[in-house]
């Protein structure tokens, strides 16, 4: 037992370094100020901490991430931060409505190709917010890219970001001047160099927030799309931690733990927050499987906050700038948009659309609208609405088309202790993004429970579409039980 605590606290620790420069990049985006990396760490600092404890994905860490920083953003820019905090708070009073009204379990309907566009139109919006800071420092800002790059590859360890950031901050103050000389032609790719300045070292202290009337009916509509993707935000990353880990986690339960998250962050001056992905793989590869990992992440930056302020000072915003680009071009779906020429031309329609509107228009517009086109595609394609299965001993039915509305359904119902399993793919009518990754997903996950899955009757039109976007282990898993029926 004191040997799985001691594993969780280390693994919160690495997790905290991890989150330390995120945290302050997102909450210096939101607000505008460098006053803002307060911000930032409180929501890491507060969310993250009750989100851990009363939430429903054990390992997952909630911190700003940036679908919510871009639309904190707008609340602040709008409304000022003060209220703004009211916002947060009633947003996470409608998660806790939303895992109440057991809403969580409608995150397994949202299409594979809205997620992969919501996120990359995320990435492109957070990537156009740093041109301002790139323009001004473009030496420094190119210096951090490639530095996190070679980091990353060289040094597996310690979190680049991390590495990056205390170089850069450390060995500027010498080369400060000669940056600033550094030119191509006429054009100087350093202005000049913006630092966070100080910040204040204290315990955080408990806000009492204007809740009149008129204030609430102002930001109902505000707080509530902070809640919707929020919930979508977070539920998307625990279902990436349930492939990983296997596992399943519980949605209602998960949305409670963020509604009381974002309320704490809020009463106490912090950035709303949500399951974020990046930082929740780190903790499971650091050995993190349980809330104590998550939740010492979160006391560990308080500890950081209530020491750090004279150092944090220091750090250039070029290389928070850097640091979030980077972050960015991570939360693409690369592995998706390389192989779109080979995905069915619906689903590509999706992807894309919802990464247009996303930056476009809205973030929950392009949600509903990513949906609603899934819904046509699929009305045009198979006029059954959902999959089947039928079970004859070990052998496996599937019947109808494989989609988006019907994948979770049909791959819950194959989970099973036997050790060896027969999947007839016979009767599948029409495969989409979504139930082809669902697919692929089973085949990783009964290899490493040491299932024997043998995949049969596999009609010519899913074959070459399961080829094209499967790798090669996943390809032996129905290549010789095909060639055999």
């Amino acid at each position: 037992m004191l040997q799985r605590i001691a594993a969780e606290a280390l693994s919160g620790l690495t997790v905290a370094i991890v989150a330390l420069p995120l945290a302050i990049a997102f909450g210096i985006t939101a607000t505008g100020t460098p006053e803002g990396a307060l911000v930032g760490l409180y929501g890491a600092i507060f969310a993250g901490f009750f989100a851990a404890v009363f939430g429903g994905t054990p390992g997952q860490v909630t911190g700003p991430t940036g679908p919510i920083t871009v639309v904190a953003t707008g609340v602040i820019a709008a409304h000022g931060l003060e209220a703004a905090f009211v916002a947060f708070i009633m947003a996470g009073g409608f998660q806790i409505l939303f895992g109440l009204c057991r809403l969580g379990s409608f995150i397994r309907f949202i299409p594979h190709p809205v997620v992969s566009g919501f996120m990359g139109g995320i990435a492109l919006i957070i990537i156009l917010g740093e041109l301002d800071q790139a323009q001004k420092s473009f030496l420094l800002v190119a210096v951090t890219i490639v530095l996190l790059l070679v980091s990353a590859r060289l040094i597996k360890s310690i979190p680049a970001s991390l590495i990056v950031l205390v170089t850069i901050t450390a060995i500027l103050p010498f080369i400060e001047g000669a940056l600033e000389n550094v030119r191509i032609g006429p054009v100087a790719l350093n202005t000049a160099v913006d630092y966070i300045g100080k910040i204040p070292e204290a315990i955080p202290t408990l806000n009492t927030p204007d809740l009149s009337g008129s204030m609430l009916l102002t930001l109902l509509l505000p707080a509530l799309s902070i809640a919707l993707l929020g919930s979508i935000d977070s539920l998307l990353t625990s279902v990436v931690m349930d492939n990983i880990t296997g596992t399943r986690h519980r949605s209602n339960k998960e949305l409670i733990g963020q509604g009381l998250g974002n309320i704490a962050s809020g009463l106490f001056g912090g950035l709303a927050a949500a399951g974020a992905t990046v930082r929740s793989v780190v903790n499971i590869k650091s050995g993190g499987r349980t809330s104590i990992s998550a939740a010492t992440h979160s006391v560990i930056l308080l500890i950081f906050v209530a020491g750090l302020g004279a150092v944090v000072q220091y750090i250039p915003l070029a290389v928070l700038s850097g640091i979030l680009i980077m972050t960015a071009f991570g939360m693409f779906d690369w592995a998706t948009m390389k192989k779109a020429h080979v995905s069915p031309k619906g689903d590509v329609v999706v992807l894309f659309a919802t990464m247009i509107i996303t930056v476009l228009v809205d973030l929950t517009a392009a949600v509903a609208v990513g949906v609603v086109l899934s819904l046509l595609i699929h009305a045009v394609r198979s006029r059954r609405r959902k999959a089947t299965i039928t079970q004859d001993g070990t052998t496996y039915r599937i019947h109808g088309p494989l989609s988006f509305l019907s994948a979770d359904h049909v791959f819950t119902t194959l989970r099973t202790d036997k050790p060896e399993l027969t999947l007839s793919l016979a009767g599948v009518s029409y495969l989409d993004m979504s139930g082809a990754n669902a697919l692929l997903t089973f085949i990783d996950h009964s290899e490493k429970d040491g299932v024997q899955l043998d995949i049969t009757d596999v009609p010519p039109h899913l074959e070459s579409r399961l080829t094209a976007l499967a790798n090669d282990e996943q390809q032996r898993k129905w290549s010789p039980a095909t060639e055999s029926s």
